[in-house]
């Protein structure tokens, strides 16, 4: 019977070289390394491999993750400032005149006019912004410091009887 060899040939890969270019736009419309993995019908940790292999397939992903974080990022910011846009809007126009037979006539056009429109700054947009900018002055829990000593605290309540005498 004859001995059977080790193979010494590499596993087939499933890596492709057009996968660069779908990772980053996957990465573009917000898909983590989880939903790559997926998309790929791979494991995560062929996903990391791919990554430390394939220099091109881990820029694809970093540029396509960077661009897309950078536009929420403006989006965000926008959102928290008070601004004035302009639309175009339809409008209808009506026409009124009078024929040569002393008719009256109306004529109806369609015009588009650019219209300024207010967009109030929106408040959670703000509010999530200055908590994650600034978390120590914006957070919403307070942290009483410990490393204070207590401190003596005398309140004036006014004139009138003190509770801790007795009436008579």
């Amino acid at each position: 019977m004859p001995e059977a060899k080790a193979s010494t040939r590499k596993p087939k890969t499933l890596y492709s070289p057009n996968f660069p270019a779908q990772a980053h736009k996957l990465c573009l419309l917000g898909a983590t390394d989880k939903d790559l993995a997926s998309f790929f019908g791979i494991c995560k940790s062929t996903l990391a491999n791919w990554k430390k292999q394939h220099t091109d397939f881990n820029q694809a992903v970093l540029r396509g993750k960077k661009a897309a974080d950078m536009e929420v990022a403006a989006s965000l910011y926008q959102a928290t400032l008070d601004r004035i846009i302009t639309t175009k809007q339809a409008i209808k126009c009506k026409e009124v005149y009078y024929d040569e037979n002393g008719k009256r006539v109306e004529k109806e056009r369609v015009e588009i006019v650019e219209v300024e429109k207010h967009i109030p700054a929106d408040f959670r947009s703000q509010q999530f912004w200055l908590k994650n900018r600034n978390p120590q002055q914006w957070s919403d829990k307070y942290d009483d410091d410990d490393t204070d000593s207590a401190k003596s605290i005398t309140l004036n309540l006014g004139s009138g009887l003190n509770p801790h005498e007795t009436a008579d």
